[in-house]
């Protein structure tokens, strides 16, 4: 039904020359690449800790998220309700799990403010998610 391919495409042969010498697209540094991650991370854990209702938190990686991006990260509307500082035990997970992930890449690429900023809130969501499991037991 169909014959076989006899010679190899000369359209192959040229682009792995070009290739070689130079690039079509552009590349990204590490240091842009990992700050394109940190911000993916904290970005995350804004939205989580929005969702959670812990204002003062939120507005710190705000202002972590602009000075990554440069431009202040996109944030869902606030409801009527505020959330509370216990909030659900699989949201302080989530914070706790992200800010890990931004820790990790903040001390790869020496950012000692994202670095404090992400400790601290591990330890936050740690002390809340012990505290609800403190509450559990009695």
């Amino acid at each position: 039904m169909y014959e076989p391919i006899r010679t190899k495409s000369s359209v192959v042969h040229r682009m792995g020359a070009a290739a070689e010498t130079t690039t079509d697209y552009p590349q990204r540094s590490r240091a842009e690449a990992l700050d394109i991650q940190l911000a993916g991370h904290l970005a995350a854990l804004l939205a989580v800790t929005d969702e959670l209702g812990l204002a003062e938190s939120a507005a710190e990686i705000a202002a972590q998220v602009t000075r990554l991006r440069g431009a202040e990260p996109t944030r869902a509307p606030r409801g009527a309700e505020e959330g509370s500082e216990e909030g659900s035990p699989a949201l302080h997970q989530r914070a706790h799990d992200l800010a890990a992930r931004a820790l990790l890449v903040a001390a790869s690429r020496a950012d000692t403010t994202v670095a404090i900023l992400a400790a601290e809130r591990m330890d936050a969501h740690a002390a809340a998610l012990e505290s609800q499991d403190l509450a559990g037991a009695l």
